[in-house]
């Protein structure tokens, strides 16, 4: 293997000839499947754009019927009622392992921008906070851990299958993200997670089928064996977070049965992917703006429902999903809008039969948990609540022209700019960035811009000006949201430039790009 990131201060206590030994092991014997799984998904996307459906599988309707369970909660992981989400730098790290929340989900993907610098120090705040040597100091204040029995659980979230490292190669080649991400995180801090009691868990993004679940699965057997880890020690939970995998749930988690932790509702990417996969369908399943798509949406009910129910089937635990907003300590009639539609959907998603929930804020923390007390008491779960009322078929999956909302200037110049936003912040080396009283990472900006690019080639009309959404509209409020942003303290010229530039490539081009970080990463040093 071949490193060509600059090696900064102690780098070299993570890219140790022994990890990157085994990172190579991971690359040469599953990079090929994972290439083949790639190209599997592009076959899928020819097939829907030619007109196919999504309906669950056939062939694995044993597997659905079967009687099997996963494997049951690993030490940590049995009370996750509060999850809070967030990228590892030093600071994040302390905060969120002292948050009181249940879990972290410590991100290398999409509130990580993934620079150099960012994935390798992420690493190393991990071992750090595991050896409890993490102590910061920042404007006067300092960050230290709490007792270990205080500290959430971490569960960390590498890149997706479809993202490369092009800092580390093998025979000249970039190595996968995700194995990178994993093969540093188990090789430096598996036995770490043990010998505290827990383990090393992970959470596993953008997975299309359970295809590219067994390859996760066969991943983790192999790393165990290579490290002498007993089998099973592993744990993961999938985020269904796009549209193919709704229809493969019970498969995923059968793929993963020794190795799972549940399913996780990523309800962002998954508006983002209904978008992708059907982008050549006409308005068959076009959406109303963000903002309009909540979770009472028969198509998004559909979609949870069904997943409590098929995890509590196996036994596996229901993650609910982001509560992106950012209470204000400011601004009291801000916090109290932020808390209150907090409390809204935290107590929907408890009511459904999830065991838990996200949040991005640390202050938030505390009203999750009251809402999941309130109906798991002192149980660490409900996992026992089987919701065997809920019958869901691919027709309710696939109802998304039901969604009730409109489409707006006010939403169109909304995309625009938190496009614009993520963009110059991600380029910048921040992968999740506050805007607008709401925590976005990459998924809202793949929303803005294919939301951008469905509209435009649906001939859309905006309901409230009756002008339609064409490219030369869309260029005119990119310059004028642009000269708003430019009178903002900060602005960075160089940036928004790069930013405006990328964004217009994702959102206007008549190709449409699998996802925006690929031409983003390739531009970045």
């Amino acid at each position: 293997m071949e490193i060509t990131g600059p090696k900064l201060d102690r780098f070299d206590e993570i890219l140790t000839p022994e990890a990157l030994a085994f990172v190579e092991t991971l690359q040469r014997e599953f990079g090929p499947r994972r290439l083949e799984l790639l190209d599997a998904r592009q076959a899928k996307q020819a097939e829907l754009s030619a007109g196919g459906r999504l309906d669950f599988l056939p062939e694995t309707k044993e597997i659905r019927e079967g009687e099997w369970k996963v494997a049951p909660p690993a030490p940590g992981l049995e009370d996750r009622r509060v999850e809070i989400t967030g990228p590892v730098d030093r600071k994040m790290t302390i905060n969120a392992l002292n948050s009181g929340a249940k879990v972290w989900l410590a991100d290398f993907e999409d509130a990580n921008s993934p620079l150099w610098e960012n994935c390798v120090a992420g690493q190393l705040n991990l071992r750090d906070a595991l050896d409890r040597t993490i102590d910061f100091e920042t404007g006067g204040k300092s960050y230290t851990l709490k007792p270990d029995d205080e500290l959430a659980t971490i569960v960390v979230r590498p890149r997706g299958w479809h993202l490369d490292e092009k800092h580390a190669l093998v025979d000249g080649e970039p190595v996968s993200g995700s194995l990178f991400d994993f093969g540093l995180y188990f090789f430096h801090c598996a036995q770490r997670q043990i010998d505290k009691g827990k383990g090393p868990y992970f959470y596993l993004p953008k997975i299309e089928s359970h295809l590219e679940a067994r390859l996760w699965n066969d991943v983790f057997v192999r790393a165990q064996d290579l490290l002498g880890i007993p089998q099973g020690t592993i744990r993961a939970t999938v985020l269904i977070e796009t549209y193919p995998a709704a229809f493969e749930m019970e498969e995923i988690l059968y793929e993963l049965r020794d190795h799972s932790a549940g399913l996780n509702a990523g309800r962002w990417d998954y508006l983002f992917s209904v978008i992708k996969k059907f982008r050549t369908r006409g308005r068959e399943f076009l959406l109303p703006e963000r903002n309009a798509v909540t979770m009472t949406a028969p198509f998004m009910r559909a979609y949870t429902e069904l997943l409590v129910r098929t995890c509590h089937k196996r036994g596996a635990h229901a993650i609910g999903g982001m509560a992106a907003f950012i209470p204000s300590r400011r601004d009291p009639e801000v916090n109290a809008v932020a808390l209150e539609k907090v409390r809204a959907d935290k107590t929907r998603e408890s009511n459904d039969g999830f065991d838990g929930s996200w949040v991005a804020h640390p202050d938030l923390v505390p009203i999750c948990r009251e809402v999941f007390d309130g109906v798991l008491g002192s149980r660490p779960n409900q996992i026992d609540r089987l919701r065997e009322d809920v019958n869901v078929t691919a027709a309710d999956l696939l109802a998304v022209s039901d969604t009730p909302g409109d489409i707006t200037e006010a939403g169109l110049r909304n995309n625009v700019d938190v496009g614009l936003r993520y963009l110059a912040a991600w380029m910048g080396g921040q992968g999740a960035a506050a805007i607008h009283n709401l925590m976005e990472d990459a998924a809202t900006a793949e929303i803005s811009r294919s939301q951008i690019w469905q509209w435009i080639h649906n001939d859309i009309t905006l309901s409230d000006t009756g002008e339609q959404v064409t490219k030369e509209l869309v260029e005119r409020i990119i310059g004028e949201e642009l000269a708003k942003i430019a009178e903002e303290p900060g602005y960075d010229e160089g940036l928004y430039a790069q930013a405006t530039a990328l964004f217009k490539q994702v959102a206007l081009d008549d190709d449409f790009a699998e996802f925006l970080t690929l031409p983003a990463y390739a531009q970045m040093p």
